[in-house]
C-alpha cells in the first residue's frame, strides 16, 4: 500500500472511530440527560402515556396518583390533597418540569418501560420496570392542621418525630394547587404563580432562611451550660440597655424595661422572659467559637441530607470571633444568623431528644406494585449536640416559658407544652414571629417550629408569643387527636 492510500485509510478509520464514539456517547452515556432535557419535546409527549407511582402518607392518605384519562391511553397526575401538600409532594408536569418529591424520586416513581438503552439493559438483567411508590413519614391529619392554622398568615410549620427525625408535617403558606401545573394550561398558570407577589411557589418551611430571633437563645444557652460559663441560676447584671463593646449601639429588651429588679437577675428568668440584654451579654461571654460548635452540632453550617438541597443554616463563627458587638447582636438571633423553620425544629428536637440531633427525613419507604418494600429509611443521628444534663435543664426552662413566660398562648389543656418564642426583624422592617418547642414536655414525642413571616403588626401583637404560639398549640392538639 503506497503512502497516499495508507494516509486515506487511516483518516477514514479515525473518522469512523470518532463517529462511533460520538454515537455511543449520545445514545448510551448521555441518553438519560438528553431525554430529560427541558428543550426536548419527546419526553413531554411520552409522559402523557406513562403511569407514575402512587405517593401516600403514613396514615394511608393518597397525595399523588396517575389516573388514565377517559377514552385515551394518556395518564394525568392528580393531587387529591391539593395545596396542603404542594411544596412537599411537588408536581410532575410535561410542560414545566418537576419539583418536590416528584423530582427527587422521579427515577423510582416513573415507569422504566421507555425502550431506552439503560432500560433495555435493566430488563435483560431481570429488573422490575414498573413504577415504584412512596410512603411518606408525614401524617395527613397534622399536615392539614398546619394548613388550617396558617390559613390567614404567611409562614411555615414543621413538625418532627423527636426520636427518629421523621417529618410529620411541613407546610408553607401561601401555597398553590399542583394540578394547575400538570395540564395543557400549565405554562400560563406557572407564569401567573411566578408573578404573584406573595410567592406561593416558595417553600418557606425548608428552602428559605430567616433570622430566628430569640429562638436562637436556646442555642446560646446550650453553649453556655455545656462550657460551664453559666447555668440557670447564674446571676447577671440587669441594665435597661446593654452597651455593645466597641460600639455606640445598645440592645434593650422588647418592652424597654429591665429583666428583673434592675440590679441582678438569674439566667432562668432571663430565658423565660426572653431578655435581650442578658443574652447579648451571655453570647459575648460564651464566645463565637463555643456557640458555633453547639450550632454545628445541631446541623448548622453544614449540608443536611434531604430529598432536595437545603440552604445551610448560618452562624458566622470566624467573623463573629473578632467582633464582640456583632456577636452580642447574633446572641439574640439577629444580624447575620439565619435558619429555616426545619433547622429550628431540629434545635427543639435535639433538646427534647436528650441532646442528640437527628437528620430529618420525609420518605419512610419505597415499595413496588405488590406492596413489597424496596427501600426503607433508617433514622440517622447527626450526633450529640449538647450534654444530657444541659438538655434536661433546657427542657425545664422551655416548660416554664409556656407556664409563666412569653409562650403562655402555646398551652394546651391536658398536655404540657415546652417552647421558646422569638421575634425578629424581617423584610421591609416587618416582624417575623417564631415559636419552637416540643410536647409532651415530660416525655417528648414531637418537636416543631412555627414561623409567621413579615406581618405588619407592631408591639405585643407582632410577637412570637402572640402570633406563633397559638398555632403551635393547634398543632399539638392535632397530634394528640391522631394518637388517641
Amino acid at each position: 500500500m503506497n503512502g497516499p492510500i495508507r494516509r486515506l485509510a487511516i483518516g477514514l478509520f479515525l473518522a469512523f472511530s470518532a463517529l462511533l464514539l460520538s454515537v455511543t456517547w449520545l445514545q448510551v452515556i448521555r441518553a438519560d440527560d438528553l431525554k430529560n432535557d427541558t428543550r426536548n419535546p419527546r419526553p413531554a409527549l411520552l409522559a402523557r402515556g406513562k403511569e407514575r407511582g402512587v405517593i401516600i402518607t403514613a396514615d394511608g392518605t393518597v397525595v399523588a396518583r396517575s389516573v388514565q384519562e377517559e377514552n385515551s391511553r394518556d395518564f394525568r397526575r392528580e393531587y387529591p390533597e391539593g395545596p396542603a401538600f404542594a411544596h412537599l409532594v411537588g408536581y410532575s408536569s410535561f410542560l414545566v418540569g418537576e419539583s418536590g418529591l416528584e423530582a427527587a424520586y422521579s427515577p423510582q416513581l416513573r415507569t422504566r418501560r421507555d425502550v431506552t438503552i439503560s432500560d433495555i439493559i435493566a430488563a435483560f438483567f431481570g429488573a422490575d420496570l414498573s413504577p415504584k411508590n412512596l410512603e411518606l413519614t408525614v401524617d395527613a391529619r397534622i399536615q392539614r392542621a398546619a394548613s388550617d392554622a396558617l390559613a390567614e398568615f404567611t409562614g411555615a410549620v414543621v413538625v418532627l418525630d423527636v426520636e427518629t427525625g421523621a417529618v410529620l408535617a411541613s407546610y408553607s403558606n401561601p401555597s398553590f394547587d399542583p394540578e394547575a401545573l400538570v395540564g395543557d394550561d400549565a405554562t400560563g398558570n406557572w407564569e401567573e404563580l411566578g408573578a404573584d407577589p406573595t410567592r406561593p411557589l416558595n417553600d418557606r418551611a425548608t428552602r428559605e432562611l430567616y433570622a430566628p430571633g430569640s429562638t436562637f437563645k436556646v442555642v446560646v444557652a446550650a453553649a453556655a451550660m455545656d462550657t460551664g460559663v453559666a447555668g440557670p441560676a447564674t446571676m447577671f447584671a440587669d441594665p435597661r440597655e446593654f452597651q455593645l463593646p466597641g460600639s455606640s449601639a445598645t440592645i434593650s429588651n422588647f418592652d424597654g424595661r429591665v429583666c428583673g429588679d434592675g440590679n441582678a437577675v438569674q439566667l432562668r428568668r432571663a430565658f423565660v422572659r426572653s431578655c435581650n440584654t442578658i443574652f447579648a451579654d451571655l453570647a459575648i461571654q460564651v464566645g463565637a467559637a463555643n456557640i458555633g460548635l453547639t450550632a454545628e452540632g445541631l446541623g448548622w453550617n453544614r449540608r443536611i441530607d434531604f430529598p432536595w438541597s437545603l440552604p445551610e443554616a448560618a452562624f458566622r463563627t470566624e467573623e463573629l470571633a473578632n467582633d464582640a458587638a456583632a456577636l452580642g447582636q447574633s446572641g439574640i438571633g439577629e444580624r447575620d444568623v439565619r435558619a429555616t423553620p426545619l433547622h429550628m425544629a431540629m434545635v427543639a428536637a435535639a433538646v427534647a431528644n436528650d441532646g442528640v440531633a437527628v437528620t430529618p427525613y420525609l420518605v419512610q419507604r419505597v415499595f413496588d406494585a405488590d406492596g413489597v418494600t424496596v427501600e426503607e429509611a433508617e433514622p440517622t443521628p447527626i450526633g450529640r449536640a449538647m450534654a444530657s444534663e444541659t438538655a434536661a435543664q433546657l427542657r425545664e426552662l422551655m416548660t416554664q416559658v409556656v407556664i409563666e413566660g412569653t409562650g403562655r398562648r402555646a398551652a394546651v389543656p391536658g398536655i404540657q407544652v415546652a417552647g421558646k418564642t422569638g421575634t425578629a426583624t424581617g423584610a421591609r422592617g416587618f416582624s417575623n414571629a417564631w415559636f419552637i418547642g416540643f410536647a409532651p414536655a415530660e416525655a417528648p414525642r414531637i418537636a416543631f417550629a412555627v414561623l409567621v413571616e413579615g406581618n405588619e403588626l407592631t408591639g405585643e401583637d407582632a410577637t412570637g408569643g402572640t402570633l406563633a404560639a397559638p398555632i403551635a398549640a393547634r398543632i399539638v392538639e392535632a397530634w394528640r387527636e391522631t394518637n388517641n
